[in-house]
């Protein structure tokens, strides 16, 4: 019996489906959740998302915000979902260089290197999904 899975970020619903199993990038670690888990609410890092439904996976980069778990429906709420498919690996490797390039100049000029460290984490977490969709092929059997 499967579960839908609902994941929202502010601008857009970007998934929604009944999944056979989805792991998710918990603020203290990956949390696995199959159909029928006890009810949780819990805060969600910045990771992969991992869901598996008929013998496939898919992959999502996701950063913050919570995950709201019901024996029939789980519902992620965050801050960014990034499906690997919808991934431009171009556009995250210059993400990645432009951070980079961020905190270099902060050691000099004192910008706000927290700021530019979540944005290297950030890209960082795009190009990883975005190359294992590409290492894989678009929909991994598992």
């Amino acid at each position: 019996m499967p579960i839908l899975l609902e994941i929202v970020t502010p601008e857009k619903l970007a998934y929604s489906d009944t999944v056979d199993a989805v792991v998710l990038p918990g603020a203290d670690g990956e949390m696995g959740v199959l159909p029928h888990h006890a009810p949780l609410l819990a805060t969600l890092g910045i990771g992969e998302l991992r869901i598996r439904k008929g013998g496939e996976e898919d992959h999502f980069a996701i950063v913050g915000g919570f995950v709201q778990v019901r024996p029939d429906k789980v519902v992620v709420m965050a801050e960014t979902a990034d499906m690997a498919s919808e991934i431009d690996l171009e556009k995250a490797q210059e993400a990645r260089r432009e951070a980079e390039r961020a905190i270099e100049a902060g050691f000099h000029e004192g910008a706000d290197l927290a700021l530019a460290r979540a944005s290297l984490q950030q890209a960082l977490l795009r190009i990883r999904v975005a190359e294992r969709r590409h290492r894989e092929g678009p929909r991994r059997r598992v």
